[in-house]
């Protein structure tokens, strides 16, 4: 039998050479990666709860190619620190769920910004040039160790930060103006709505999502309270862009879980008749419509909707 290693010596070890370089390179081979108080392994599995829905601990030890054993000790660090969540599968109750907790959704995200931010500033060291060739590189050497990798990763689901709010703003104008033919006056009120939003936030009683892909916002959705008990769903939309992918399901759920973290016992919304997308991932969450009523707004007739369900 003929030995690969003695055939290929010089690929070998340019192969070798190439791995050693990267890992350091990228600062891979430290207890703390770039800085974030984990190990790579760590991160990874912390990105893998963050992009996914309810994986098990088996599905990631598989994807990540990482010992089912090793997976699992750091999924046990991850609990003790409050940051991971395990349910019962839907189907088959002896399957465990998991998912991050608000905890762990809030000590990930940092870790993830800033990983953003050293790639950033290595590309930003290039001439355009050279990065386009280092960028299609990768994505060669991507395609030959791994054809049936799927391209790009899914989404990032984070809580809000400077800057969002305009963007959830303008996002709103264009894409039901595009779909739904409405005016302006629309985008004015989910601009109040943002404004007031920040005015009077408080942690222990709102929230807002966004939902990232590739570094850009595809979505977000928002909580705040109609009264001590009830909490208020807003301002949920989906880029179409990134339809298709579970955004809108996620983006209520965790906005139904943060409403009962937070000791609210009831969900409530408004929305109209013309958002059939909308209104079906309402429909699949439990929501029921309580009233509806015909009215002309935003440069559109619709029937208004108010939906509610207990949490």
């Amino acid at each position: 039998m003929i030995d690969p290693a003695a055939t290929l010596a010089p690929e070998v070890a340019a192969f070798r050479q190439f791995s050693r370089f990267y890992t350091a390179y990228i600062g891979a081979l430290g207890p703390d990666h770039q800085g974030s108080a984990v190990s790579l392994t760590e991160m990874r599995v912390l990105y893998e709860l963050a992009h996914r829905d309810g994986p098990t601990a088996k599905e990631i030890s598989a994807d990540i190619r990482v010992d089912p054993g090793y997976v699992s000790r750091l999924l046990k660090g991850f609990r003790a620190k409050g940051w991971v969540a395990t349910t019962p599968d839907a189907d088959d109750g002896r399957v465990r769920r998991l998912s991050l907790t608000e905890a762990g959704r809030a000590a990930f995200t940092p870790m993830y910004d800033r990983a953003n931010v050293v790639a950033a500033e290595a590309l930003a060291e290039l001439a355009p040039a050279d990065r386009d060739r280092l960028l299609s590189a990768m994505g060669r050497i991507r395609a030959i160790l791994d054809p049936q990798a799927a391209p790009g990763e899914p989404y990032l689901l984070r809580p809000h930060r400077p800057g969002d709010m305009g963007q959830v703003i303008a996002a709103h104008g264009r894409l039901y103006a595009a779909e739904y033919g409405f005016d302006m006056s629309f985008e004015a009120l989910v601009a109040r709505i943002a404004a007031d939003f920040i005015d009077k936030f408080d942690p222990a009683r709102h929230c807002c999502w966004i939902a990232e892909r590739d570094g850009e916002m595809v979505g977000s959705v928002f909580v705040v309270d109609a009264d001590e008990t009830t909490a208020k769903l807003r301002m949920l939309f989906v880029d179409e862009r990134a339809r298709g992918l579970g955004i809108g399901k996620r983006l209520t759920e965790e906005a139904m879980r943060f409403a009962r973290s937070t000791g609210y016992t009831r969900m409530t919304l408004w929305t109209n008749d013309i958002l059939t997308a909308a209104r079906e991932i309402y429909r699949k969450a439990g929501f029921e419509c309580v009233a509806a009523e015909p009215m002309n707004a935003f440069g559109a007739t619709m029937v208004a909707e108010t939906w509610e369900r207990d949490l």
